[in-house]
């Protein structure tokens, strides 16, 4: 029985998880109407309300659970990457748990979770696979050997896609969070309409780069309003969207060719993208390849990918001590791959 524990950015979350797979809980208190008035996440302001959730969110994920606290036999925490005051929280709590009950710690990397989300999914799904991660933070195509085994094939040189969207949806003044946003918008434009960059489309290997396609929107939203010429708005968010949905396929579909693996899983909070699923279910039946995505909840920040991914790790005998720590940085790497 794992206890998980998410807090790397602005949803406290916790979960219960019986076995790998096995959900008993999830439970995610949400700061998204704290931060809209920003227009993005305020880290003190983040920081705080998890200190606030952090114990009511553990309490009501045992309790949705029907388990109580010594029945956990392991905690597993998110410690990177994110905001080191949010992941502060979080990794506190933790540790006091299992120091308290005197039961193992084991600290997560947040992007390894995001793969993981698809073995909840999918309860039948087993490496090896290509795992395509999309998120606020980072980009990065990893070939998944096992459950212990990566190898980071590729990943982005400036800004993550997620990002881009979030940037991109505040120039255009959409609200925050941007991403669901601009794919909402996206709808109701053409993605033709305007050609936008495709950064590194072809170069050959897995970078990305997508802070050239965030100039050019600016730009080009910058020169229609000093010439006066009214924008569509959906045109411009569809061409954008576009522009990173067909960067992404491209370098997924050529990951599948290259390691002649048969799965791709996506994962991230980008997943949640209609478009990108869309394209890569395409591709993934043009490759003769099966796709797996999450559902909607596991796509975002959440603690049962963690309590997932914590599990594999205690499997492999990969503990932490009470010394772990927030890393804010922390990337995704090859392991032992």
């Amino acid at each position: 029985m794992t206890l998980g524990i998410e807090t790397s950015c602005d949803e406290t979350a916790a979960a219960v998880l019986r076995g790998g797979r096995r959900l008993l809980s999830n439970v995610i208190a949400t700061q998204i109407p704290v931060h809209q008035k920003f227009g993005g996440v305020v880290p003190e302001i983040a920081s705080r309300h998890h200190i606030v959730n952090i114990m009511p969110v553990i309490d009501e994920a045992l309790r949705q659970a029907g388990v109580t606290l010594p029945e956990i036999h392991q905690v597993a925490v998110t410690y990177g990457p994110g905001l080191v005051g949010a992941l502060l929280v979080g990794v506190s709590a933790a540790k006091a748990l299992a120091f308290a009950r005197d039961i193992p710690l084991i600290g997560v990397n947040h992007l390894e979770g995001h793969i993981f989300a698809n073995f909840l999914s999918t309860p039948d799904l087993t490496p090896p696979f290509v795992a395509l991660v999309v998120s606020g933070g980072h980009t990065a195509l990893v070939e998944v050997r096992d459950y212990n085994h990566f190898a980071l094939l590729g990943e982005t040189r400036d800004d993550a896609a997620g990002e881009a969207f979030d940037k991109v949806a505040r120039v255009m003044g959409l609200p925050y969070p941007g991403g669901p946003e601009i794919d909402r918008l996206a709808r109701e434009g053409d993605p033709m309409a305007i050609d936008f960059p495709q950064a590194l489309k072809d170069s050959g290997d897995y970078a990305f780069s997508f802070s050239g396609l965030k100039s050019a929107v600016l730009n080009y939203l910058n020169e229609k309003k000093m010439k006066g010429i009214k924008v569509n708005q959906a045109d411009v968010a569809a061409s954008f969207q576009q522009a990173v949905v067909e960067v992404l396929t491209a370098k997924a579909a050529q990951a599948l060719r290259e390691t002649g693996l048969s799965q791709l899983v996506l994962a991230g909070g980008v997943a949640a993208n209609s478009a990108l699923e869309g394209y890569l279910r395409r591709m993934t039946a043009a490759e003769g390849a099966k796709f797996y995505y999450p559902s909607p909840i596991l796509c975002t920040d959440n603690a049962a990918m963690i309590a997932c991914r914590g599990y594999y790790q205690a499997l492999a005998g990969e503990f932490s001590d009470l010394h772990l720590n927030a890393v804010p940085g922390l990337g995704l790497h090859d392991r032992g791959a």
